[in-house]
């Protein structure tokens, strides 16, 4: 179904330290359930940078900084639980069952294959090819067909209909989804949510990601404020991340970083490695200025509330 026309501009995330969508009224969408409101753009932009001077202020240095998991090492599992915060309070009653009671950072190697990683990767730089920010973090939505491109988002499935240049193919969506729905089902697992009746389901923003070491043009580039996920989104319950490149390897900075109270505790990106975690603020994050070279990572988001629920991408224009 055809949405409103809006306009959308990049602002960085999530997710989860990635680039986000915002939306401005000008330029036509696809998919309305993925959309941001433009009015909420300015509110977020100051949440993010007023968490920046919380977390500083509060926090402090950290006294320590812990690795939870390296590039070099290699773990099915690590699971690290923190207690949750308040944010969920007001959840419990209507969305039991989904809303976090358990809350925690989990990070785990071989959920996709080598060649699952890689053919995520190259469906990736093929969107990215035909767009790419001013700034430092360029976004391709799938499912809304965001890409950035300047400034500005241009719809790549309109592109495909005027150039008819067919960027993606049916094993691309095949493989987006398949790699969803590991990813679905593992954080429903770990999180005690059952599999069997439908209670999580995907939300906006979910994205793939590219950061670069070019200069941020304007705030909405600036990946590295620290931020909470469920109160820059709303919608989020759960955030993950699966790792296209290699901390180290094919990029430096980067890293993923949790600000606890008396540490912060660092996530090491790999190529096909997930990191997964609940959304309050028991894990406020950033992510930090790339150094060298390039990170591409696909953030995929879940909500307990079906309201907020996107579907699967369906790979044309509307």
């Amino acid at each position: 179904m055809a949405s409103k026309s809006r306009k959308r501009r990049q602002t960085p995330d999530p997710q989860s330290g990635e680039s986000t969508v915002k939306e401005d009224p000008s330029l036509a969408d696809d998919t309305s359930q993925s959309s941001i409101p433009y009015r909420r753009m300015i509110v977020r932009v100051v949440i993010a940078i007023s968490l920046m001077t919380f977390a500083r202020f509060y926090f402090g240095p950290p006294e320590k900084d812990f690795t939870l998991l390296s590039a070099r090492e290699h773990k099915n599992r690590v699971f690290y639980p923190v207690p949750c915060s308040r944010d969920y309070d007001e959840e419990q009653e209507r969305f039991a069952g989904c809303v976090p009671t358990n809350c925690g950072r989990a990070i785990m190697d071989g959920v996709v294959s080598k060649m699952e990683a890689k053919n995520l990767l190259k469906l990736a730089e093929k969107g990215l090819s035909h767009g790419g920010s001013n700034g430092g973090a360029s976004i391709l939505d799938l499912h809304s067909g965001a890409l950035s491109k300047g400034d500005k988002f241009i719809n790549v499935y309109a592109l495909m209909n005027e150039s008819k240049n067919k960027i993606f193919t049916e094993d691309d969506f095949n493989l987006y989804r398949r790699v969803k729905n590991k990813i679905h089902n593992l954080i429903s697992e770990e999180f005690g949510i059952s599999v069997l009746r439908t209670q999580m389901y995907l939300t906006s923003p979910t994205f793939f990601s590219r950061m670069t070491t070019k200069k941020a043009k304007t705030v909405h580039d600036e990946y590295w404020h620290p931020h909470i996920d469920k109160e820059t989104y709303g919608s989020f319950h759960y955030t993950s991340l699966l790792y296209l490149s290699t901390y180290g390897k094919d990029f430096t900075g980067g890293r993923f970083v949790f600000m606890d109270k008396d540490a912060n505790r660092t996530v090491e990106p790999k190529m096909g490695r997930l990191s997964f975690f609940t959304s309050g603020s028991e894990n406020l994050h950033f992510v930090e200025k790339l150094k060298s070279g390039v990170r591409y990572a696909i953030t995929v988001s879940f909500t307990c509330d079906p309201k907020k629920a996107i579907s699967d991408p369906k790979g044309k224009s509307s």
